[in-house]
């Protein structure tokens, strides 16, 4: 891990860098005055360790939606969203902001697909920086959010590696979204 003058930097993506993530994200919306975050969770593991850190903070954990692995099934168990739920963490579970439909018509015929070119194009910084501003769009679409600066933390795969300072939108208003800060990300990835 190296300090850079703007964030900090994993050499490699993925699961190994959750805890500190979650950390260095919550340090520095502190620093900023800052008490909502959402945060991506397939499992709930990732949710769990946040609201253990982000004590003070709203926790809102953005998971995949109904099918999006099986159809008719649920990624996140029933018991365990109950259980996040019970302990204060708002449980959004929604289709991904930045593809949708269009993924579903991208895979039947060719052409190009604005909503997929935007995601690709995140995904330049990497697929965490990819997912923490599509949770950001779910969280808001599904209420959860006051329209205020919020960390979002995705990550590559499992867990979360990267943290960003997000100035929310709505699907419908996507380019009011700002990122105004990258705390950290991975430099592999």
């Amino acid at each position: 891990m190296s300090m850079g003058t703007l964030f900090t930097h994993f050499e490699e993506p993925g699961k190994i860098n959750t805890q500190q993530t979650l950390e260095f994200a919550y340090d520095r919306g502190k620093e900023l005055g800052l008490n909502e975050v959402v945060v991506a969770s397939t499992t709930g593991e990732t949710a769990y360790k946040a609201m253990e850190i982000f004590k003070g903070f709203k926790v809102t954990a953005v998971t995949y939606h109904c099918g999006f692995k099986e159809p008719f099934k649920k990624t996140m168990k029933d018991d365990v969203q109950k259980d996040l739920e019970v302990e204060g963490v708002r449980v959004v579970q929604a289709t991904h902001a930045l593809s949708g439909v269009e993924r579903s018509i991208a895979k039947k015929y060719t052409g190009s697909y604005p909503v997929l070119l935007i995601a690709d194009t995140l995904r330049l910084f990497g697929h965490g920086t990819k997912v923490a501003v599509e949770i950001s769009i779910m969280a808001a679409d599904a209420g959860a959010l006051t329209g205020n600066d919020i960390i979002a933390i995705g990550g590559t795969a499992r867990g979360a590696d990267t943290a960003l300072i997000v100035k929310p939108a709505h699907q419908s208003n996507l380019f009011d979204l700002r990122i105004k800060e990258i705390i950290c990300k991975p430099r592999t990835f």
